[in-house]
């Protein structure tokens, strides 16, 4: 599996650049998602949607549904798009370190 060095942090990633290792989650992670999204600066909005992606994912072992991602944010599915451009499933879920959703999210 391909490895990613940012900040002097590797991480072991899948073919489509998801961590393989949960564990591995940390602010360079982040950092590292944010430039390849084209997100300039964090938010409280985006720290919102990864805190409730890694909760539901750590209670369910999946990442949830849009609908699901939308009520517990409180996020309009359309701001959850303005956050994370390439969507909930690609972006967001990239971002909070979770492998990559087999499903519809």
């Amino acid at each position: 599996m391909p490895t990613l060095e940012h900040n002097g942090s590797s991480f072991e990633v899948d073919e489509d650049g998801f961590l393989l290792k949960g564990d591995d989650f940390n602010a360079d992670w982040v950092d590292y998602v944010k430039g390849v999204e084209g997100i300039s600066d964090m938010t409280d909005e985006h720290q919102k949607v990864i805190d409730a992606l890694q909760e539901y994912y750590k209670k369910n072992g999946i990442a949830p549904m849009v609908r699901i991602l939308s009520k517990t944010t409180g996020f309009p599915l359309k701001r959850i798009y303005e956050l994370f451009p390439s969507g909930p499933g690609k972006g967001a879920c990239k971002m909070a370190g979770l492998p990559k959703p087999t499903g519809c999210v």
